[in-house]
């Protein structure tokens, strides 16, 4: 038979599904594969449970699996989600078991949100790097020491094994895989349909809570730290910190990274970025959200944000200051549904 007239099949995608899976977790992804038949004879999308009896979601759906992991055959893509249960909780034996057997009868494997716990504890990731969602990632890189986690990436290929943060990214993993797979302009008419970013700027620190972090142990600390809280603007520095807790420099810069993992400078650094951000959320002007915060100039804050979150503090309020007609006059937003 000519080569012309074979139909291409498609491409088979498993998603491991359990009690407790993170339903947009799967359900996003899904959608982008099953988004891209429209342009092409793309994918077939396949869920499978551990024991091949229905799950129950997240929210409390009940989602029918088409049968059990071991007994699915092979794939092209399996995608392993995660859950808003603890790891510890829903990284069980049994899905340890179908995943390890997914893993072993497919071309790729992409782990989204805390579903890097699971392919972590099958050893997967070792010497590898990878990212799960701003919440869990210090918790992945303590419990396996051997993975490379990176905080900050909204998705990351590592040869065949991806990973993506949490939720939504799992979009935007599932579209670099559609490119990977039919080009730009397949990825691009997927984007457009399903009104996403085809590649979002910045990484996910954008999206983590303002002020987290380790919290002072020491009643030296605590005082110091009161200190730069009560007025982040003033211009502090390492000599009259120190001098307001009454030690050496020397010293207090080493209390400050034992128990908050940074130098004075930077936790003042830490703090004053925090509070731009939150007055930019509060609907203050990029100027006065420098000045009051201690940058000193609009530019000033700008390179920060630029430097630590890939984008401007404009760009970053017109991201996150409403979910009403005020985004769509992000001209990178009407490029990627244009």
């Amino acid at each position: 038979m000519s080569s012309n007239n074979v139909i291409p099949m498609r491409r088979r995608v498993g998603i491991l599904v359990f009690d407790g899976v993170k339903m947009l977790d799967f359900t996003g992804p899904a959608e982008v594969f099953v988004e891209a038949n429209q342009s092409v004879e793309a994918y077939e999308v396949v869920l499978v449970s551990p024991d091949g009896t229905d799950v129950q979601t997240s929210i409390g759906a009940r989602i029918q699996v088409s049968g059990a992991a071991a007994a699915s055959g092979s794939f092209d893509t399996v995608v392993i989600p995660g859950s808003e249960l603890h790891p510890a909780k829903f990284v069980t034996p049994e899905v340890l078991a179908a995943a390890r057997h997914l893993s072993s009868n497919t071309r790729r494997l992409a782990a989204i949100c805390s579903g890097a716990f699971v392919v972590a504890a099958l050893g997967l990731l070792d010497g590898r790097r990878a990212t799960t969602h701003w919440k869990f990632v210090k918790d992945l890189a303590v419990r396996y020491p051997d993975v490379d986690v990176d905080p900050d990436a909204i998705f990351v290929r590592d040869g065949n094994l991806y990973s993506s943060a949490g939720v939504v990214a799992g979009v935007d993993l599932a579209l670099a895989l559609v490119e990977e797979d039919y080009g730009a302009d397949v990825a691009r008419r997927v984007a457009q349909s399903l009104v996403v970013y085809m590649q979002r700027a910045g990484g996910q620190s954008q999206f983590s809570a303002s002020l987290h972090g380790p919290t002072a142990r020491s009643p030296l600390v605590r005082t110091v730290v009161d200190l730069i809280c009560a007025d982040p603007a003033y211009p502090h520095t390492v000599q009259t910190l120190a001098a307001h807790g009454r030690v050496s420099v020397r010293h207090l810069t080493r209390l400050f990274r034992a128990e908050l993992e940074r130098s004075p400078a930077e936790y003042v650094a830490f703090i004053r970025f925090g509070l731009a951000r939150d007055m930019l959320h509060a609907g203050r002007n990029v100027t006065e959200a420098a000045m009051a915060s201690g940058y000193g100039s609009s530019e000033a804050l700008r390179r920060a944000f630029v430097a630590r979150l890939g984008i401007s503090p404009r760009k970053y309020q017109q991201r996150f200051r409403s979910t009403g007609s005020a985004a769509f006059a992000d001209p990178a937003f009407e490029e990627a549904v244009s």
